[in-house]
């Protein structure tokens, strides 16, 4: 393991500027037709059932096991066609008011099924219940399209998600105009169709969709990578945390910017986060946490500095992003059979 810790790096190459584009204007126009509703009402009828403490081979060897964790219903721990990449909560929203998660998932198909992009999965704890909203471009016209990137972050500021998409930037998604289709038609369309056809619309069956409104794109070509995404209200003025995935070697960044309101400032600082293969990092207060994952045989670790050097303590297989909530380090994990959301103490 590398004991470097996390080293000051030039934040430059990931400057940001915003680029709505007709983004906003599609969400609108959206939301104006279909109507909006909250989450509290999505948790309220979720048609999903997580297990608690369940798909324990996600934690292989690890020792002494996560505080708690909630393992996804046999239909989302069998497929093949999507993959579970960032984690969020409410805390880190601080507008939602219920204990929930959120988890970003994105879609691997085969052929001849085509691209359905993105999903976010929202998830009580209190209940265990679950729902997976789609996550689509809206267009002027009033339709709407796939998203296909990896969407290995996401963070919750706000009525805002952060979504990490690889080699552009942030995709924004205002979660006051998460859509219910069941509010402007009968039925769920056609499951094999995506967007506004014939005057209907459809999302591949599914009953929520929420539309992108705003984007945070590099401002020059740079290089840098967005694999992960977090929030830090540890000790003001709030952050949001972003960073590289590195397979190869300890050079993966992770920067810090500043956030007020809707707006995303300045990088405030950049480090190299010391060590290959990092899928999710945070800070709270003078402390990081960085989430190192290997393959699907093998336990992931949690490599925490305060320094100049990392140390590691136990993590599950495949852990992804990070997040903190109430008082405990929470990931997610990927691989088939063994999707969890779970806690650690920090």
């Amino acid at each position: 393991m590398a004991t470097t810790g996390m080293v000051p790096a030039d934040a430059a190459p990931f400057a940001l500027r915003q680029a709505p584009g007709e983004l906003a204007e599609g969400a609108a126009k959206l939301a104006g037709e279909i109507g909006s509703t909250g989450v509290q009402a999505l948790l309220a009828q979720a048609n999903r059932t997580a297990v608690r403490k369940g798909a324990a081979g996600a934690l292989g060897t690890m020792s002494p096991k996560p505080h708690e964790w909630y393992a996804f219903d046999a239909k989302d721990q069998e497929t093949v066609d999507w993959y579970p990449q960032g984690l969020t909560g409410g805390e880190d929203s601080g507008e939602v008011g219920v204990p929930v998660f959120a988890v970003s998932w994105y879609f691997k198909p085969k052929a001849p099924v085509p691209e359905r992009g993105i999903r976010v999965t929202f998830l009580s704890p209190s209940t265990l219940k679950y729902q997976h909203v789609l996550l689509v471009e809206a267009k002027p016209d009033g339709s709407y399209g796939p998203i296909d990137i990896h969407a290995g972050g996401i963070a919750w500021y706000g009525d805002l998600l952060y979504v990490a998409d690889t080699t552009r930037g942030l995709r924004v998604f205002d979660v006051n105009n998460l859509l219910d289709l069941r509010t402007a038609q009968k039925d769920l369309g056609d499951d094999k169709r995506l967007g506004r056809h014939g005057g209907r619309f459809h999302a591949y069956g599914y009953r929520y969709v929420l539309p992108q409104s705003d984007f945070w794109r590099l401002a020059t070509p740079s290089g840098a990578v967005f694999s992960f995404a977090a929030i830090d209200r540890s000790a003001g003025p709030d952050l949001l945390i972003t960073g590289e995935y590195d397979v190869d070697g300890p050079t993966g960044r992770a920067v810090r910017y500043e956030l007020a309101g809707n707006k995303i400032g300045p990088a405030r600082d950049c480090f190299q986060m010391g060590a290959a293969k990092i899928q999710g990092a945070v800070s709270q207060g003078g402390t990081w946490y960085l989430s190192q994952a290997f393959d699907a045989d093998r336990n992931g670790r949690l490599l925490v500095t305060n320094g100049a050097k990392l140390s590691a303590r136990p993590f599950p297989i495949g852990p992804e992003d990070l997040t903190v909530q109430g008082g405990r380090l929470w990931s997610v994990t990927e691989f088939k059979n063994r999707r969890v959301v779970f806690g650690v103490s920090l």
